[in-house]
């Protein structure tokens, strides 16, 4: 057990040995051992319960240690090793001037100063002035209760340049520093294992995660170091922020941090109101007199390895010092110079007059010697390549976008990166540039010379490149995991791993694309011709390429691209066909991305069977459909209106909102959460907690904040850039039951770029009031009292004159905002009146009710227009929208349908349906083309606006478990909401042969006698029907008494879930009597159905789309190779597969064996 294991296994924030606990566990163990084991059990009886205690301390120590395993990114102590051995080493004399310095020692000893910035120039010492602080502050602490925890930011390494790599890495280091504080991180790993420090909410989860760590009583005092943010290339703003808001909250705990001199880091650490500067070019003479030492130390290093003569020594020295002006990076890269093999001793003054002072200088004195040099162009090719691409890229993959000499093989390609002077170095196989003012350089100053033909012709060469090198890769199942079912939580890279040349290619390459699509040339317009570089990828790798990309474990990011390259075909092309292809693309990774991303293999299965049977992609790849799926369901024709399903609310979904650039979307549950997600893509981006049920959510106007309304009487407010909690309103009088952002009338009129962010709400309660809250500081400036009743839903005119409210006392009120006064009252509703909304231009108000009503008013004059459904009854209304153009109106409704009306003429236009429960919120994204709707079946669902198909509605309320006779050939199943009906199909054509209307209570069990010619149904009255298949009379009744709910066929014997056969085998023993067996119930091989997937011996064999599941516990039949599927929708579905095929070939999944 190392190091970090066994500190795991301590209860307290305590750094000490841990064994005693361990050789208590190792105690107990052994009594149970031995000759006299058996006495011992009797006599130690009182001891058991340690023992367990003891048992569950192992057990939760190793899930600790998987926990720290799946948090590790980097060990920031092994960073900073690595750095000071890349450096040369620490000099203590070329740091220790620091801990004299005035703003230095205000900082670390001074209550009132919690956060030093340490600011300089590239190549000024920042980085090992840090590591120099570091070692010397873990030194001075080791007697105390004091701790010192940092991180390395490093542009070139995608660990350490992102805002959630530095918090993974913070917290790591807190974990390993006090063990007991896995605790904090456990909460978040628990609920979703290693992705949750992984995906795009891992900045949420660690931000969380981190403030419960600062938060913890046992923390005593502490130092978080953060060395060079201006490296942090993704997130700096939402870390300055967090770096900012820490350092003023917590006492016990000082920030440092470094950064070249940028106004925008500045800009953000002057609000902190704690804090201390340390610019290193105001200490010249302190940092002037490290590099002396520096430079001294370089010198010596150079004598021994060069054999420098005193007088050469001297020499060398001298001219170091004379020109360093301060900078060791410039000293670091001329001594680097002189070390060479090819710069003999006695031509050092040559070259140190060639060398000029100043990095610029320096840097175009190599890009000069490299413009002279034999292997210029390859250099400048690699060059060019290392500074544009998005992330470091390794050897493996730059070999795609080279072109090596004759005779050079890809094995030389690390001494190749040898001949581009100082410019590279190489970690492993990764290649950076040195340092990040190099890459500045070049950016500014070199580009004549490294990017002749311009930078969008490069984004354009690795672009095409990266086409040809996927098209020359990619293949089905590249990884050879053989199961359709294997889970990429199993999968690991073989060695050689076969993606690793085109790894960058695959999640950059509409990127670069994008960077060169305005400058239209010939050979882009080749591109998107039919039969050109992107329809080839269509037709013949796109499939391959969703497989790598969920390898790699890049799904969202594949997601993004494949919408984003959507976009882009569509505006800069006139090709008809590329653009249907795109957009089949987009449909095809949007409805299927959960399948691929959970087992890659699942793109050639589920993702083909479930798509439509006019999608471009799936008639592309019909020959890549599984040989072991003899038949399968006939799918619709097009895709249907559902963009997407969002799955993950635990409960009834109660409210649902667009930010108002419609990228994100929240969804408020009785979960106790809101989620928010991002409304392209699907992701859900963070989720945040409630303690009670969450009725209303709302984004401000700006999209700046998210207000959430529950029934614990409080609304949250959330800022949406760090989703961070920033503010609670608490009302006595009421739960709140709506809520909704609107703008002061004076800001609308008067508004600037200082003032258009002032934000106010307006909240609905249960107890009839409504009232106006200042969003600023929580104050409620208004209270409006009126209804008698429980308030269902507020709405304020986008004008910001006029607020109604919605009321289950029958009524509609419309306020006027700014007096208070009920200007009218709304009566004609018969029923509660659930939902109410103002069209975008104010004229219009319309509301829904549970008399089954949409009614429609123009304001001003409150003329009552019309009634939006009356040739056709609706169900119960539950909310009503307008779209942002007042062309469209939608409406939710308790049969599970979100209606499209058209708001001129009242007709309506589309019924989409696929929910399974009640629709109990919708809203349409700002630019009228999406409809988000939220219901009690969980989920959140997103529907094309534009879509021109109408879905037929079908019967739903599957209660009986559909049941397959002896031979397969026949099955029966029940549908109906009350009446209910027995419909008996032909299982291999899908036709209903036979239906038959039982008018009594629901029916929740069937089944066939041997012969055919009887069917047996179980009623929730406790009676069993027998029925004549032929003609569909009833022909005998018995009273069962059993109170059977239930059961499912496995021939011949009838077996209940809990393993318990409960329904009268009336075939077997005589239509009078009935009897009751029990049977263990024995979990079989071959095809199941578990978890949303069919299985094949309990491992996922197809993956089944939301709108594809049975719609109850008995709502599938499994006959030999048979399934049968009864979905929400009412759509019956049979699956039958090749078990013979599937035996021989599908072995359980395992991982893939690899050398590491």
């Amino acid at each position: 057990m190392d190091e970090t294991s066994r500190a795991l296994e301590q209860p307290r924030l305590h750094r000490d040995s841990p064994s005693e606990h361990n050789s208590v566990y190792q105690a107990h163990n052994s009594s149970f051992t031995g000759v006299n084991s058996g006495i011992q059990v009797v006599a130690n009886s009182g001891s058991i319960n340690a023992i367990f205690h003891s048992e569950s301390d192992q057990f939760e120590a190793s899930e600790n240690q998987k926990c720290l395993q799946a948090l590790h990114a980097t060990d920031p102590d092994l960073d900073k090793a690595r750095i000071k051995d890349n450096k040369g080493g620490l000099l203590d004399k070329a740091y220790r001037w620091v801990f004299e310095n005035a703003n230095f020692k205000r900082w670390r000893y001074e209550q009132e100063t919690q956060l030093l910035w340490v600011k300089g120039d590239p190549g000024k010492g920042k980085t090992m002035l840090l590591c120099g602080i570091i070692d010397e502050m873990i030194k001075s602490t080791l007697a105390s209760e004091t701790t010192v925890i940092f991180f390395f930011c490093e542009a070139a390494d995608a660990r350490l340049n992102n805002a959630t790599g530095v918090l993974r890495g913070l917290i790591f280091m807190f974990v390993v520093r006090y063990p007991s504080l896995i605790s904090h991180v456990r909460r978040e790993y628990d609920k979703g294992g290693a992705k949750v420090f992984e995906d795009k909410n891992a900045w949420y989860a660690l931000l969380g995660i981190l403030t419960n760590i600062l938060q913890d009583s046992l923390l005593q005092r502490t130092y978080l170091i953060i060395d060079a943010l201006d490296e942090c290339s993704t997130g700096l703003n939402k870390l300055l922020g967090l770096i900012v808001e820490k350092s003023a909250l917590h006492t016990n705990v000082k920030w440092l941090v470094s950064s070249r001199n940028w106004p925008s880091i500045e800009q953000t650490i002057e609000n902190a109101p704690k804090k201390e500067r340390l610019w290193l070019e105001l200490n010249q003479a302190s940092v002037s007199e490290a590099v002396g030492f520096f430079i001294h130390a370089n010198v010596d290093t150079l004598t021994k390895k060069k054999k420098y003569s005193n007088d050469i020594r001297d020499a060398v020295l001298q001219h170091l010092l004379t020109n360093a002006h301060g900078t060791f990076l410039w000293v670091a890269l001329v001594c680097e110079e002189l070390a060479r093999f090819d710069v003999p001793k006695w031509d050092f003054r040559e070259t140190l007059q060639q060398i000029p002072a100043g990095l610029d200088q320096l840097y175009r004195r190599m890009l000069d010697q490299i413009d002279k040099a034999n292997y210029s162009k390859l250099c400048k090719s690699i060059l060019r390549i290392v500074t544009i691409v998005y992330r470091p890229i390794t050897l493996d993959e730059l070999g795609s976008y080279i072109e090596l000499p004759q005779d050079a093989q890809p094995s030389d390609l690390d001494e190749i990166i040898g001949l581009c002077g100082s410019f590279l170095t190489l970690r492993g196989s990764k290649i950076s540039l040195v340092h990040q003012s190099a890459k500045d350089f070049l950016l500014r100053h070199g580009v004549d010379e490294i990017f002749p033909h311009g930078e969008k012709n490069l984004h354009y060469e690795i672009f095409s490149n990266s086409l040809y090198a996927m098209a020359n890769t990619l293949r089905r199942d590249i990884y050879h995991l053989s199961h359709p079912g294997y889970p990429i939580d199993r999968v690991r890279q073989p060695q050689p791993d076969p993606l690793a040349v085109v790894g960058y290619a695959c999640l950059y390459w509409v990127d670069h694309l994008e960077m060169c699509s305005n400058q239209f040339c010939a050979s882009m317009s080749d591109d998107y011709a039919e039969g050109g570089a992107i329809d080839a990828f269509f037709v013949n790798d796109y499939l391959h390429w969703l497989e790598a990309i969920s390898l790699m474990k890049g799904m969202s990011e594949g997601t993004a691209s494949i919408l984003k390259l959507e976009k882009l075909i569509e505006s800069e092309v006139q090709n008809a066909s590329l653009i249907d292809r795109a957009k089949d693309a987009s449909r095809f990774v949007l409805y299927h991305q959960t399948a691929i991303r959970n087992w890659p293999l699942q793109v050639y299965a589920s993702a083909l069977i479930f798509s439509p049977l006019n999608s471009i992609t799936k008639i592309q790849y019909q020959a890549q459909q599984p040989l072991w799926m003899i038949e399968s369901p006939d799918m619709e024709n097009q895709w249907t209106p559902c963009l997407q399903t969002l799955e993950g609310h635990a409960n009834e979904v109660n409210s649902v909102c667009f930010s108002h650039d419609s990228r994100l979307l929240a969804s408020a549950s009785t979960d106790c959460a809101v989620k928010i997600w991002n409304s392209s893509s699907g992701e859900c981006l963070t989720t945040l907690e409630h303690s009670v049920k969450v009725d209303s959510v709302c984004f401000s106007d700006d999209s700046g904040l998210l207000a959430s309304a529950s029934v614990d009487s409080t609304i949250q407010l959330w800022d949406t850039s760090k989703w961070q909690r920033v503010m609670t309103i608490e009302d006595d009088d009421g739960d709140f039951t709506s809520v909704t952002f609107f703008a002061a009338r004076e800001s609308q009129n008067e508004r600037n770029k200082k003032d258009k962010h002032l934000n106010f709400l307006a909240s609905g309660s249960s107890d009839g009031t409504l009232k106006l809250w200042d969003a600023q500081n929580g104050t409620c400036f208004k209270i409006i009292k009126g209804h008698n009743a429980p308030i269902s839903e507020i709405t304020i005119s986008h004008d910001c004159q006029l607020l109604a409210s919605a009321s289950l006392d029958s009524t509609i009120k419309i306020w006027d905002l700014k007096s208070g006064e009920c200007i009218r009252i709304l009566n004609e509703q018969k029923k509660a009146v659930y939902s109410v909304a103002f069209s975008h231009d104010s004229k219009l108000l319309v509301s829904s009710s549970l008399d089954q009503k949409l009614k429609m008013w123009k304001t001003g004059t409150w003329e009552y227009l019309q009634t939006f459904g009356n040739s056709t009854p609706l169900d119960g209304m539950y909310s009503v929208k307008f779209s942002h153009n007042s062309r469209l109106l939608a409406s939710g409704s308790s049969d599970d349908t979100v209606i499209l009306w058209d708001t001129s003429s009242g007709q309506r236009i589309h019924s989409f349906t696929g929910h399974r429960d009640s629709v109990f919120c919708i809203a349409f994204s700002h630019d009228s083309q999406r409809l988000a709707s939220a219901s009690s079946d969980r989920t959140v669902r997103i529907w094309d606006v534009t879509s021109s198909q109408h879905l037929d509605d079908f019967e739903s309320h599957y209660y009986a478990r559909p049941i397959f006779s002896d031979d397969s050939r026949l099955l029966a199943s029940v549908s109906g909401s009350g009446p209910y009906s027995i419909k008996i199909w032909d299982a291999l054509g899908g036709r209903c042969l036979q239906r038959i209307k039982d008018w009594g209570p629901i029916i929740y069990t069937l089944m066939f006698s041997s012969d055919l010619r009887f069917l047996a149904s179980h009623s929730g009255d406790d009676t069993v029907r027998v029925w004549d298949v032929s003609n569909g009379k009833c022909i005998q009744a018995i009273k069962a008494n059993m109170g059977v709910r239930q059961c499912f066929s496995d021939n011949p014997d009838l077996r209940s879930f809990d393993g318990t056969v409960k329904l009268s085998s009336v075939f077997r023993y005589g239509l009078s009597e009935h009897s009751i067996l029990t049977l263990p119930h024995v979990p079989k091989s071959g095809i199941g159905i578990r978890g949303g997937c069919i299985t094949w011996n309990s491992e996922c064999l197809l993956w089944l789309p939301p709108d594809y599941r049975p719609a109850g516990s008995s709502s599938t039949v499994i006959s030999k190779s048979t399934v049968c599927i009864c979905c929400a929708s009412g759509r019956v579905l049979f699956f039958t597969f090749d078990s013979a095929m599937l035996s021989r070939f599908l072995a359980t999944p395992d991982t893939v064996e690899v050398q590491n």
